[in-house]
């Protein structure tokens, strides 16, 4: 057996993290699937593995009666059935026990008055400092009314000694003037260095490991460039339709609901620069350069560059689907994309020339998200003097469900005749390092009572992917944009978006 000093002298200096400071966690629209599905057991499965701070408590704000007894049952319940492990009563009970339910209207002020009370009389009962961290899970037409009130009731100001932070789920607004209302507002009652907007893909193993992967390996970023990158492609694919979420997604579509925040944020840690330092502003500095350096898309730009197309009635997973058209609470007459295909440039001098290819659908054969890299072939000789060209070398960075990183290469067959196969050398998240993948918002929530940023959007990178998104919207409102296109459930997408790669001798990646 290898010893860590020889073989693997980085794992020796592996330190962990210091546990946050004492904190209580105010959720907003607590009684809402993201607080039952992702929050209360992201929190407890950081309890178990004894990351929370020595006194947390959470309290949970909402307009419907409860009491803070049934809600935790309700919330055992929950976690006993989202859990990524098994729960154990024991801990569930320690950790339940600060759990509080506090029942009030968004635009109350006098609920806000109360909640200041109760947060002073836990302070004093459980040792948490008058640190808080607001955490606004409601519906965004709430976000006005919330940040309003903790402002004017003066719980957004930090008490001497302590700390106070805004955490805000996406959508960022709707376009860039609703993002830069909705950035004001917060600035009016949390400085930036104090509010996190969450993303959870940029909690997600792999994402963080991008930096890693590329600026800890000198074999990958001496190739990360135009001169050995053919192409990029960023998927997220999903074999759902719209299922209860027409009423919202009939407003916003794919272009808005994935391509604006995740797909735009895993191409900015694709492309961008080696940050100064590890600092949140120094990387999230690196992040905005890239999509300040985004070639924009606008009129003929988009019909050049952009297809959108919907889905019709298919066969998916061993049934028949209705078209998204059919899809209870969509229009009959709906346009609304429910796929997008981009071809991308950074006009930069690492990415000058290499398109990059941004695909997302609904109702597609397979759930994924991946970042492939796709690097140039060889010379046209040797093994590669043929017309049968080998298969081209891939980086492929899988974001989920299966996190982990591949990498294709040419190898000789065995046996008497030269016979080259494409292998794959591969590596999984779930059983390279012998634990578990922490979920998304684990990570997500331990960094914001930490006071660390770096995985959250600072506001001019929310306003300048707005502002690129909103280029694309406009050309489809003028009419400038090509038609909206079809595709059957449980295909790869419409024919159209095959036909934008081939323009660049290039083919989508399968998943």
């Amino acid at each position: 057996m290898s010893t860590p000093t020889e073989s693997n002298p980085l794992r020796t200096d592996l330190v962990n993290r210091a546990v946050p400071d004492p904190c209580v966690l105010v959720i907003f629209g607590a009684t809402g699937d993201l607080t039952r599905r992702k929050l209360i057991p992201a929190l407890y499965n950081l309890a178990a593995d004894g990351n929370v701070p020595s006194s947390l408590a959470v309290v949970c704000f909402a307009r419907r009666d409860k009491t803070s007894e049934g809600f935790r049952e309700e919330l055992g319940e929950a976690a006993r059935k989202y859990s990524r492990r098994p729960v154990n009563d024991e801990l569930w009970r320690r950790f339940a026990a600060n759990i509080f339910y506090h029942q009030s209207n968004f635009h109350d002020a006098a609920g806000y008055e109360s909640l200041g009370r109760e947060l002073d009389g836990i302070d004093e009962r459980l040792g948490t400092g008058g640190n808080r961290l607001f955490y606004m899970a409601s519906s965004p037409t709430e976000f006005d009314a919330i940040l309003e009130n903790l402002r004017a009731s003066g719980l957004s100001r930090a008490k001497a000694g302590a700390w106070s932070r805004l955490i805000v789920e996406k959508p960022f607004g709707t376009d860039l003037p609703s993002a830069t209302r909705l950035n004001e507002a917060v600035a009016a009652a949390f400085p930036e260095k104090d509010t996190f907007r969450i993303d959870h893909y940029l909690g997600k193993e792999t994402a963080q490991n991008l930096m890693v992967l590329r600026f800890a390996n000198t074999v990958f970023e001496a190739l990360w460039n135009h001169r050995y990158v053919e192409n990029v492609q960023i998927t997220a694919s999903e074999p759902l339709g719209v299922e209860t979420r027409a009423g919202y997604y009939e407003t916003s579509g794919a272009l808005r609901d994935m391509v604006q925040n995740h797909l735009l944020q895993l191409l900015c840690l694709t492309a961008m620069e080696p940050p100064a330092d590890l600092g949140a502003d120094a990387v999230r500095d690196e992040k905005v350069k890239v999509l300040r350096a985004l070639r924009p898309l606008t009129g003929t730009g988009v019909a050049d560059n952009v297809i959108r197309a919907q889905y019709t009635a298919g066969f998916i997973n061993g049934r028949d689907v209705p078209s998204y058209r059919e899809e209870p609470g969509v229009a009959p007459d709906s346009v609304t994309e429910t796929y997008v295909a981009l071809r991308l440039h950074i006009d930069n001098w690492r990415w000058a020339g290499v398109p990059f290819f941004v695909r997302v659908g609904k109702r597609l054969p397979k759930s994924g998200t991946e970042i492939a890299i796709q690097f140039r072939g060889t010379p046209p000789v040797l093994f590669n003097r043929q017309s049968q060209l080998q298969d081209p070398n891939v980086l492929v960075i899988r974001i989920q469900p299966d996190e982990g990183i591949s990498f294709r290469m040419a190898a000789k067959m065995p046996g008497a005749v030269l016979q080259i196969e494409p292998v794959k050398m591969d590596f999984h998240y779930g059983t390279s390092f012998g634990k578990a993948t922490p979920e998304a918002y684990e990570r997500l929530l331990l960094d914001a009572m930490s006071g660390d940023a770096t995985l959250f959007a600072r506001r001019d990178e929310v306003e300048h992917a707005w502002k690129f998104v909103d280029g694309i919207r406009a050309a489809w409102q003028d009419g400038e944009a090509p038609r909206l296109d079809f595709y059957p459930a449980g295909s790869w997408g419409p024919r159209e978006a095959d036909e934008l790669l081939a323009q660049d001798g290039a083919v989508w990646r399968r998943l």
